[in-house]
């Protein structure tokens, strides 16, 4: 037998329960690690039917210590940033840029041409250009009369 609340009153209560649920992530969301770590690096990635384009922010990041792979439909970044070294009797005050290693994966809607990738690195950006596999572009088909 299912338990339930009296619902003239009160509603559903496992819509009140998550309602409450709710209302207590919103309370502690700016405590929780997830709303502090955003995922490193921020990245935008928009397509056309031909290629995708993918900008992702790197400040601080060598451009020897930045990877880019590709395979089929997934893009991954992986690379690493130094923290600024201090010298004798110096302390950090506030220390809010990360450093270390990083990877991140995307997922495109579509495979992609692994040979014909392009990737510049310029201000602290990297911009990568993501050909579509020709394979996996859509072909018009001619219609003829019968």
């Amino acid at each position: 037998m299912l338990w339930t609340w009296p619902t003239r009153r009160y509603g559903n209560v496992w819509d009140e329960m998550d309602r409450l649920r709710r209302e207590m992530d919103s309370v502690f969301a700016p405590f929780s690690r997830s709303a502090a770590t955003a995922e490193f690096p921020t990245v935008n990635v928009w397509t056309n039917e031909d290629e995708a384009l993918l900008t992702a922010e790197l400040p601080g990041v060598n451009v020897k210590d930045i990877e880019v792979t590709v395979k089929n439909d997934t893009v991954t970044l992986r690379g690493s940033r130094e923290m600024d070294e201090l010298k004798e009797g110096e302390t950090y005050i506030r220390r809010e840029r990360g450093a270390g290693s990083f990877t991140r994966t995307l997922r495109l809607p579509f495979q992609l041409d692994g040979d014909k990738v392009k990737a510049e690195y310029r201000t602290g950006i990297l911009q990568l250009t993501l050909p579509r596999a020709a394979a996996d572009k859509p072909r018009r088909i001619a219609v003829t009369a019968a």
